[in-house]
């Protein structure tokens, strides 16, 4: 398994619009090919940034995702409510509780 952890800024008045979009594009990677989960993270101290940390079981099942119609459809609006670039960062999982 593989999990992706993406964190972004939000421009101060985007933000619920973000989470509202952020929310569909979840719900319809759950029905994925090669999902296993994910956490939208808000951070406790700074309301405008988030993380997205999603757990895939290989990264081509996450590259497929990326060619859905869905996710394409919320990649131009979510952007476009971003307060500068997003980082990424992938690692491998090693061990997982649940």
């Amino acid at each position: 398994m593989m999990t992706i952890v993406t964190t972004v800024t939000l421009k101060d008045e985007a933000r619920s619009q973000w989470d509202r979009a952020m929310h569909e594009r979840v719900r319809a990677a759950s029905g994925m090919d090669g999902w296993v989960a994910v956490q939208l993270l808000r951070d406790a101290s700074e309301p405008r940034r988030r993380a997205i940390i999603g757990t895939w079981q290989t990264r081509e099942h996450w590259a497929n995702w990326h060619d859905d119609e869905t996710f394409k459809a919320t990649r131009a609006e979510l952007a476009g409510l971003e307060d500068g670039p997003s980082s990424t960062v992938w690692y491998d999982v090693v061990e997982e509780q649940a």
